[in-house]
């Protein structure tokens, strides 16, 4: 009767999700004390934009107004850095960081990046396919033209995506894949 009982299924099963939930609320935390820290406490489009972020994806209220007063505290220094790289077939990848160490952020995106056969592009080589837009979410890269790939391409793609997003300074990822 091994491998029966019902608490460790379930045990696993929400340990599992409370790792997808507890990375997805740090990325949040540290864009809202960002975004307060930028508007000096005080409500701007900015602040609540995130907070709409972060109640979108149930955050508790205690650990928004906890972001917010963290992002009022001097501390250290948050800086947003867009990386561009070409992946597989031709696409253009925009990856929209927040770090505190500009170093550590761009060896882990190189990293990823170069694992899976590809190299971070210079400034502006795959921006001028992007146009930036505000929408209620916030500000999003939204592609002037679309490539078209392979399948094989597309899991590739879909496998370097999910690999940034895994980290923990990388906060957005377009692409201009059809």
């Amino acid at each position: 009767m091994s491998g029966h009982n019902k608490w460790s299924q379930i045990k696993r099963q929400k340990g599992v999700s409370d790792a997808k939930k507890s990375k997805i609320f740090s990325k949040l935390v540290r864009f809202i004390s960002v975004e307060a820290k930028l508007s000096g406490g005080k409500d701007s489009p900015g602040l609540r934009s995130a907070i709409e972020k972060a109640k979108k994806v149930n955050m508790p209220k205690d650990i928004i107004e906890k972001a917010v007063k963290k992002g009022g505290e001097p501390s250290t220094k948050m800086e947003s850095i867009t990386y561009e790289a070409y992946g597989p077939g031709g696409v253009g990848i925009i990856i929209e960081t927040l770090t505190d160490s500009k170093n550590r952020t761009a060896q882990d995106v190189k990293h990823i990046l170069v694992k899976n056969g590809f190299a971070l592009g210079g400034i502006g080589s795959v921006a001028w396919n992007f146009t930036k837009e505000r929408t209620p979410e916030g500000m999003i890269w939204k592609p002037n033209t679309t490539t078209t790939i392979s399948d094989e391409d597309l899991e590739l793609l879909d496998k370097i995506v999910e690999e940034l997003e895994e980290n923990d300074d990388v906060q957005d990822v377009y692409t201009n894949a059809e």
